[in-house]
């Protein structure tokens, strides 16, 4: 029996154009006096760059309305940390939220675990229809298919 594929994937950093805001450059600072070396600490400590989690939230979206232990114990099973998880599953009545971003220009679904201990939708009435893009220049998502509103920038009132 094969494996189950992971529910995150790889994403390449490392092509060109490819800006991840690590703000100024060592070269700006290594001669300042004012600290020390030591006090620094490693030059790539606590960055998790490259995954990309879509698979997982589409794995979430396509078990509403099934058993949160099971669909939870299977996603744990088949990630590298459980802590993306709970990106898109509330886990209290004060996280929950109609939508969340998974990335630069793509949205998904808020679940949470309803009394029954059901995955299920925050909104369940949202729809793609319902979303309108923050620019122009993106192809935005909602879970998975692209909006279907156009872009309308703000013009200032004259007055």
């Amino acid at each position: 029996m094969r494996a189950k594929e992971p529910l995150f994937r790889k994403v390449n950093t490392r092509t060109h154009g490819v800006h991840h805001g690590n703000g100024g450059e060592y070269r700006w600072s290594r001669n300042t006096e004012r600290e020390d070396r030591t006090s620094r600490g490693s030059m790539h400590g606590g960055h998790r760059r490259g995954l990309d989690y879509t698979p997982l939230f589409k794995f979430l979206l396509s078990h509403v309305g099934d058993d949160w232990a099971a669909v939870h114990s299977e996603a744990v099973a088949r990630l590298n940390r459980a802590d993306p998880i709970f990106w898109m599953v509330a886990r209290s009545e004060a996280e929950r939220k109609p939508f969340i971003r998974g990335g630069e220009s793509s949205y998904f679904s808020g679940l949470y675990v309803d009394g029954d201990n059901r995955l299920a939708r925050v909104d369940p009435d949202l729809r793609v229809e319902d979303m309108e893009p923050s620019c122009s220049c993106c192809t935005h998502t909602f879970n998975g298919l692209p909006f279907t509103r156009a872009f309308k920038p703000l013009v200032p009132e004259a007055g």
